[in-house]
């Protein structure tokens, strides 16, 4: 059987094109990503990842931005409205652990009902002083073991509703002070500080079976960004040892440089397993696509691991979490 190709891709809308369907199906993509532009009702979406499935013959990861907060791409009327992690978890006064849980736990239930089984959490990246707005209230907090605490209490409450978690951004973006997605961040604390630091979550957590990489240089261990970079790569599998599935964050975000092509190719280069690719139009996956290739056999035997984590959902009690979570919270559990 032929390899997955090493790309995570997307499409324009909430219905796929012919031509995307034969791209997909030609390319085979390791899976797909859901956006804002993608949802119309909990019916449409369900529709549309059959189509990616039926695309490429095959179960494949579907995966979305579901933090909650500013970041969710599946919104009210349908959906519930979440308030940002960092306000919900820290300033929730009682059990924050078990909050977050159970936050995670009604997001994967929502997420699994319309076919999305995968989700770009938990977000590990310690909050400071000089985190960007951009990331700053979607971290869960200022301290290393709460953050480490929170994260796995996410990781536990997608997996039980059948969601497999993609830990970010590793080795750690707390302390950029730019947004990646409009310039790349340097970072000069030294590498014996960080990973007593901001690598610290991702070592904690480094069982979990994907991983997306932070777009910013770390400049006591290369000039080049993480996601290209050869040496950080061994940081990540030696250093923090994790051995799952990694993933680029999105491969068209302005931290990174060169064409599509050549950002992709410098990315499986360095070590990525998948390059992400979330905006621009068909032309630019296509040229994503064929620039990625298929994945090497390590990859594929890490992504196959990964998928292995997909599980039938444990039983949920919807009203009885939602009880439990909001007296953890003394109000409301949601906007």
């Amino acid at each position: 059987m032929s390899r997955f190709g090493a790309c995570m891709l997307s499409s324009d809308g909430p219905r796929l094109s012919a031509d995307e369907k034969a791209l997909f199906r030609d390319t085979q993509p390791f899976g797909f990503i859901i956006f804002a532009r993608h949802v119309q009702s909990p019916d449409q979406l369900r529709t549309l990842c059959n189509e990616f499935r039926e695309a490429v013959g095959r179960e494949c990861l579907i995966t979305v931005d579901q933090e909650g907060g500013r970041v969710q791409r599946l919104r009210a009327p349908h959906w519930r409205e979440w308030h940002p992690a960092l306000e919900h978890a820290v300033g929730s006064g009682k059990n924050a652990a078990r909050s977050m849980y159970l936050r995670a736990r009604l997001i994967a239930h929502e997420l699994h009902s319309v076919g999305i089984d995968s989700n770009c959490a938990p977000n590990l990246d310690i909050a400071g002083q000089k985190t960007h707005p951009f990331l700053l209230n979607r971290c869960y907090g200022t301290d290393i073991g709460e953050v480490v605490d929170l994260g796995r209490a996410v990781a536990s409450g997608l997996l039980e509703g059948g969601v497999v978690p993609i830990m970010k951004h590793i080795p750690g973006h707390g302390r950029g002070a730019q947004d990646s997605h409009k310039a790349l961040p340097v970072v000069h604390a030294s590498k014996a500080e960080l990973i007593e630091t901001d690598f610290f979550p991702f070592q904690a957590l480094k069982d979990l079976p994907m991983g997306m990489t932070a777009h910013l240089v770390f400049s006591d261990m290369d000039a080049s960004p993480v996601t290209q970079s050869s040496t950080m790569m061994r940081v990540i599998r030696e250093t923090i040892g994790f051995d799952g599935l990694l993933m680029t964050d999105d491969i068209s975000m302005q931290a990174l440089s060169g064409s599509l092509g050549e950002r992709t190719e410098a990315s499986i280069k360095a070590g990525c397993d998948v390059v992400l690719h979330c905006n621009d139009d068909f032309a630019a996956r296509v040229c994503v696509a064929e620039a990625a290739g298929e994945m090497t056999e390590a990859a594929q035997t890490r992504a196959d691991a990964a998928m292995a984590w997909r599980k039938k959902p444990d039983e949920i009690d919807i009203p009885a979490v939602e009880a439990e979570l909001e007296a953890l919270l003394g109000g409301p559990v949601y906007v």
